[in-house]
């Protein structure tokens, strides 16, 4: 099987990372800006940062329509943290004209684990990922409020303040996490996304 082609969405932050963690996880991983550019992969990671600047960003770039089309045509998409906002149908304690892709039925709301725990790290153990827990990282997170009836529910926070908390999410060939698995070291996650985008194209 040939080696799937995963771009991330190189507008705003974390990209280097999700770049390295996605080739050590068995891709070939470039940073997409240009819609040409997002022509050329098979799935797409949209990472972490500030939702409301990838929001605009996603608009000065022209990427907002091109991305859409390949969401509704199925592509496989990975939203970390910020990618998760941008994934989500609804977004609480956004900006007004905050607008995402609205691929994930879900409401998520921004900055939620702001006012109580501001940046935390807890396991979190993941449905269909082997090994144990994850030793998530959240900063300034969001977390899942509200789930539609064909979204999957992957993962919670099993202890703290957000014990509880849905903080990883399906659906189809949409993931999104609360967190940054690309800061850990712990290439599960990525890897899993490969064979997503593997098992799509």
């Amino acid at each position: 099987m040939a080696v799937p082609v995963i771009g991330v969405l190189a507008l705003q932050g974390d990209v280097r990372e999700h770049v390295a963690a996605l080739a050590g996880a068995g891709a070939d991983a470039r940073p997409v800006r240009r819609p040409g550019e997002l022509d050329a992969v098979d799935g797409l990671v949209v990472p972490g940062g500030e939702s409301t600047t990838i929001s605009k960003l996603v608009d000065i770039f022209e990427m907002r329509e091109p991305i859409d089309k390949r969401i509704a045509a199925g592509m496989p998409v990975y939203g970390s943290c910020a990618g998760m906002i941008m994934l989500a149908a609804d977004v609480l304690d956004g900006r007004p004209d905050q607008r995402g892709f609205a691929g994930v039925d879900m409401t998520v709301r921004r900055n939620a684990f702001g006012r109580q725990v501001d940046s935390f790290e807890a396991p979190v153990a993941l449905t269909g990922v082997d090994g144990g827990p994850f030793h998530a990282v959240f900063i300034r997170a969001p977390w899942v409020e509200r789930v539609g009836p064909d979204v999957e529910v992957l993962g919670r926070v099993t202890e703290g303040p957000a014990e509880g908390r849905i903080v990883a999410v399906r659906q189809g060939n949409l993931l999104a996490t609360s967190f940054h698995p690309e800061l850990t070291g712990d290439l599960r996650l990525h890897r899993s996304f490969v064979e997503l985008v593997r098992a799509a194209s």
